[in-house]
């Protein structure tokens, strides 16, 4: 007896929107606030990994604007 097929790759969750554009000053991706780093490995990094850095990621969104001298929540 043969085992079924098996059925599609399971889909990995990612907070990418395809506007990559990395900031020289911080280093992040300023669609999804990742490192070079953290996107180049995603695919082999733990759910668990993905999940605490996508935790991060809002914090870093606000920190930008923080250091930019600007809100932190527009733009």
């Amino acid at each position: 007896m043969s085992s079924p097929p098996p059925g599609p790759p399971r889909s990995i969750a990612t907070p990418c929107v395809k506007v990559c554009i990395v900031d020289g000053a911080s280093g992040l991706c300023l669609g999804c606030w990742r490192t070079l780093s953290e996107i180049g490995g995603w695919s082999g990094l733990t759910d668990e990994d993905r999940a605490r850095i996508m935790a991060e990621l809002p914090g870093r969104y606000e920190g930008r604007g923080a250091r930019a001298g600007g809100t932190g929540g527009a733009g």
